[in-house]
């Protein structure tokens, strides 16, 4: 029996006298207990069918123009505002695409965990406390009783999406919606939480939805498997009939899309970054005067340089410190230490000589969505940096630079009116790489550029930047948990452990020294070959 069943579903987004077809003619169904993962590159609308089912859409333009959605004996399609508040969250869970949107910035994560909690199941303050932390400890949250206290900001990205989770689940749903669940976690978190699902699944016969562009993870979670391109289901099966006998030229790509191994070589010179002795600390217990009485040290005595041209790849867990070293370099984030930009120690410069230094040195941040104005076409979004940097330049001067940015990140200038939602995941990271390269920057912190990413965008992405940095002379520091793409771009690589380099250099792949990166590695490939 089918938990859900979607029959000819199609859905417009009207901008206008402009119809652009989203879903055409969308026929699936889950049963009972199974998983299936839908598959596609990014704008092949996987997600506009998901959040359809609970109809999260925006309407206006979002439009169902034809087709059922079925859950149980209910036409979703049909319900009234209340049955759907009663089935959101409770009988249907959604574990959203990018965490930091779905979470409120001025709520702490556990009282959003418990407001899920309490609204369907109506316990005590005490025990909707009491089942806050277990749900944080089961999806992995160290120090649950502390960490629910935190606002979403003081989370790393894996801990957010973790905390994103434990919504899904407080109510133990009969279906379970998740998009792109594991996209922010490391290998060895990301087969904790997919256990977890696994878990669950069979305690409660919980039915999964699962969007995914990670191959690996569908291998070893679906048990039918549909793949999309541009709105439509070009060809679904089981499992090893889609990944092992693919019959379609499409998913054959999607299949075949992996990085290639390794950067391209250079000649290291003078170093561009000198980074020294940087650490990074966080109060994590305060007095009753507000004074902090105990910290948690998110980076640790951390060395590096980095060469003009050069990839220098910084792995680890999430909660390592990757994200945290990235912003303390730039001056994002207050350090001890020093940090030497170009011969000049950055703590030496006023804050006019560092506002000016700030356009050779850039970072795209890791939830491209959060980071981009929802206020702000994507034409004032990626040309914002050129009214503090370039103040002088003429309106034909910005428009060709604008027109160049989008142009190199293959965006159509056309679409520089349209705001951020009207854009796909891999779309808006593309926006902010644009909004980052416009100033022609000599350094570019990348944090987790390609992680909401499906596997053939990912190419894109990988090819772009390799190009970028041998026409311009990049420097990048590279954040990511995705150890296959760390392989494909980075010439060396830093492994981070509870804030401490651990190891560092061009050897981490072939002979690693350290128990922990063996482990980090064993994990990486038994989960791209589960």
């Amino acid at each position: 029996m089918s938990v859900l069943t979607i029959k000819d579903l199609s859905i417009d987004f009207v901008q206008g006298d402009e119809r652009t077809q989203a879903v055409k003619n969308l026929s699936l169904s889950i049963p009972e207990g199974k998983t299936l993962g839908l598959v596609g590159e990014s704008g092949s609308g996987k997600s506009v069918s998901a959040l359809s089912i609970l109809r999260l859409l925006p309407e206006p333009p979002a439009q169902i123009r034809a087709g059922q959605i079925r859950f149980g004996d209910r036409n979703m399609v049909t319900c009234s505002e209340g049955e759907m508040r009663h089935i959101r969250g409770n009988e249907i869970g959604m574990i959203f695409q990018e965490p930091m949107s779905a979470l409120n910035p001025l709520h702490r994560v556990g009282d959003q965990i418990g407001e899920v909690i309490q609204h369907h199941q109506n316990l005590s303050d005490a025990a909707t406390r009491a089942e806050t932390i277990r749900l944080m400890e089961r999806v992995g949250i160290p120090d649950a009783d502390l960490r629910a206290r935190d606002y979403p900001h003081q989370l790393s990205g894996g801990q957010r999406q973790r905390i994103v989770i434990a919504m899904a689940i407080a109510n133990r749903p009969q279906l379970l919606i998740a998009d792109e669940p594991t996209t922010a976690l490391d290998v060895t978190i990301q087969r904790q939480i997919l256990d977890l699902l696994k878990d669950l699944q069979h305690e409660m016969g919980m039915s999964i939805l699962l969007i995914t562009h990670d191959l690996g993870v569908v291998r070893y979670m679906a048990d039918h498997i549909c793949v999309m391109q541009n709105g439509a289901i070009v060809e679904s099966g089981t499992r090893d009939e889609i990944l092992d006998r693919p019959q379609h030229e499409y998913t054959r790509s999607l299949i075949g899309a992996v990085p290639d191994a390794g950067p391209p070589q250079i000649t290291p010179e003078t170093p561009l970054v000198q980074v020294k002795n940087m650490s990074v600390k966080f109060p994590r217990r305060k007095n009753w005067l507000g004074l902090a009485t105990e910290y948690l040290r998110a980076v640790d005595d951390v060395s590096f340089d980095l060469y003009p041209g050069e990839c220098l790849g910084i792995v680890g867990e999430s909660g390592s410190g990757k994200t945290t070293l990235g912003r303390a370099l730039l001056g994002l984030q207050k350090a001890e230490g020093a940090c030497i930009f170009d011969g000049r120690a950055l703590s030496a410069l006023s804050p006019r000589e560092k506002r000016h230094l700030r356009q050779d040195m850039q970072i795209v941040f890791q939830d491209p969505f959060g980071s981009l104005s929802p206020r702000m076409s994507i034409g004032q979004i990626i040309t914002e940096g050129l009214d503090i940097h370039r103040p002088a330049l003429s309106a034909d001067q910005r428009r060709a630079a604008l027109i160049e940015a989008m142009e190199t990140v293959e965006l159509d200038p056309a679409v520089a009116e349209r705001y951020p939602h009207e854009f796909s995941g891999g779309q808006r990271q593309r926006i902010a790489i644009a909004r980052a390269l416009i100033l022609k920057p000599r350094l570019l912190v990348l944090d987790e550029p390609t992680s909401a990413l499906d596997r053939s965008v990912q190419a894109q992405i990988i090819a772009l930047l390799r190009q970028l940095q041998q026409e311009h002379g990049l420097a990048y520091l590279f954040i990511s948990h995705d150890l296959e793409v760390v392989r494909a771009m980075s010439h060396r690589v830093i492994v981070m452990h509870h804030g401490k380099a651990v190891e560092a250099g061009d050897h981490i792949f072939t002979q690693p020294r350290e128990a922990y990166t063996q482990e980090l590695l064993k994990a990486a490939l038994s989960g791209s070959t589960a």
